[in-house]
């Protein structure tokens, strides 16, 4: 057998050459092409996030920007009792809408930045050639396991953004969310937290707020039942009432916290002790208590000067006085 070499003379240098040229432009595609395309996929999706972060940041300084209605609200009070009683913060209505508008703007920034990562990752192992269905079928396998694992977080998180996008409550806002009761602290995309009556701190998680009062929204109303006693002229007890009202409508320290004049509804339910009357006036937000408070001592002052008593509970009791001697005998043992 005979081995031969491949010829080394220097006839054959300039095929190699040729060898090398003809590789070096059937691949110039994979070398300059490819990094090309993928730099420039890379600079597109750069480029639509941060214009699209500009525009987030953009929705949310608007929102952030006080109304007209805040700043025409700023002019002072008269320092009564009543108005410190019934004074409310204005910087939680703005703490509110500041919180909602930088998660809802964070949640946005977020899902732009994760939907181009996947986005651009895809169109980037395109151009590589690597076949992209086993690796969306595996995603979708472990995606699937990570739902059913973390189902209740997940049902968290779609709550509170479902929650802030549809603005049902607040910070600042006074709700009602079963066992929890009080005022709202904070608002995340995971919990809740509510402060209730006696100072307790309730961490709410999203997912599991079934149904929500909100005492805080567009106006509320102020509702005083007045008892009287059954000898009193009702017609009297709705002339003071209405009297009463409107004279609180036209204190300058309540004059912007009702709504309306306040109304007799009428009779609402007779008792064993006395006719039970119902006064009601709606008011903004947050401010029935505060008000019903003040209307309640206004009445009774009020019923006091027009000599209509407000009844206590009654009770008869009856003596016998011909009881038996056989009785008043075993009484008296």
């Amino acid at each position: 057998m005979s081995h031969t070499s491949p010829p080394t003379g220097p006839a054959h240098g300039p095929q190699l050459a040729a060898s090398w040229s003809d590789w070096i432009g059937d691949h110039t595609t994979a070398l300059i092409g490819i990094p090309l395309r993928i730099a420039l996929i890379v600079v597109i999706l750069l480029v639509v996030r941060v214009v699209a972060k500009r525009a987030i940041t953009r929705v949310v300084q608007r929102v952030l920007e006080p109304s007209a209605g805040e700043t025409d609200r700023s002019r002072p009070r008269r320092p009564t009792r009543g108005a410190a009683v019934l004074h409310r913060d204005r910087s939680r209505a703005r703490q509110r809408r500041e919180q909602r508008a930088r998660t809802i703007g964070s949640v946005l920034s977020s899902a732009v930045t994760i939907v181009l990562f996947m986005v651009g990752v895809a169109m980037v192992l395109d151009q590589v050639g690597i076949a992209l269905g086993p690796l969306l079928a595996s995603a979708g396998v472990v995606g699937l396991a990570i739902g059913f694992g973390a189902q209740s977080l997940v049902a968290d998180y779609l709550s509170g953004l479902l929650i802030m996008v549809e603005d049902q409550y607040g910070v600042g806002d006074s709700v009602d969310l079963g066992e929890a009761v009080g005022e709202v602290e904070h608002v995340g995309l995971r919990l809740t937290h509510v402060r209730d009556l006696n100072g307790g701190l309730w961490h709410i998680r999203n997912g599991e707020i079934l149904r929500v009062r909100n005492d805080s929204q567009e106006w509320a109303r102020a509702v005083l039942d007045v008892a009287v006693a059954y000898d009193a002229n009702l017609d009297t007890v709705y002339r003071v009432l209405e009297d009463t009202g409107r004279a609180l409508r036209q204190d300058p320290d309540f004059e912007d916290l009702l709504l309306e004049d306040p109304a007799v509804w009428g009779v609402q339910s007779l008792d064993a002790d006395g006719v039970l009357v119902r006064l009601a006036v709606k008011t903004v937000p947050l401010q029935q208590w505060g008000v019903t408070r003040e209307l309640r001592r206004r009445v009774k002052d009020a019923l006091d000067e027009a000599g209509i008593d407000i009844p206590f509970p009654q009770r008869t009791v009856w003596v016998r006085t011909d009881a038996p001697a056989s009785e008043s005998g075993a009484l008296t043992r």
